[in-house]
């Protein structure tokens, strides 16, 4: 399915394109379908959100940057439905501290694989092997705790 639409920007990073009624309702897959969206040439998965009311395809800055966009530019949008497995890769570090504790192990596969990418990405993230390992002592006693954050 395609359409064209106007990217929207909201405070100073926060951007999606908004997606027609009639868009979403031919995708006959529900209120937040996870989707493969293709813009410019380059594609990305996500799950349709909704923001002031609005249906939304959420367009990070990764994302902007791999297709070349920016806030404000009026672009032409592919998406289809996304029904591949959507699965989180783990650092090494980490899904072995995930092993050696069972209650946090079981929180985690609880969890949304957004979630799950939100601990994988704070530790990826690290500078530092202090910062890294930090960072996993802390998701672990997070969700050893049963918390998800």
């Amino acid at each position: 399915m395609r359409f064209r639409a106007t990217i929207l920007t909201a405070g100073k990073t926060a951007t999606g394109i908004p997606v027609p009624d009639e868009v979403i309702a031919s995708l006959n897959a529900g209120k937040r379908p996870a989707l493969s969206v293709t813009i410019n040439g380059y594609t990305y998965r996500t799950t349709v959100g909704f923001v002031d009311g609005r249906t939304m395809i959420p367009l990070s800055a990764e994302n902007r940057a791999g297709a070349g966009v920016a806030g404000g530019d009026e672009v032409g949008v592919e998406v289809e439905l996304d029904t591949a497995p959507r699965e989180v890769s783990l650092p090494p570090d980490f899904a072995m501290a995930l092993e050696r504790d069972a209650a946090a192990k079981r929180t985690f596969e609880g969890l949304s694989n957004s979630l799950k990418n939100y601990h994988a990405q704070q530790i990826e993230g690290a500078k530092t092997p202090e910062t890294r390992q930090r960072r996993i002592e802390k998701s672990i006693a997070t969700l050893h705790e049963g918390k998800a954050r």
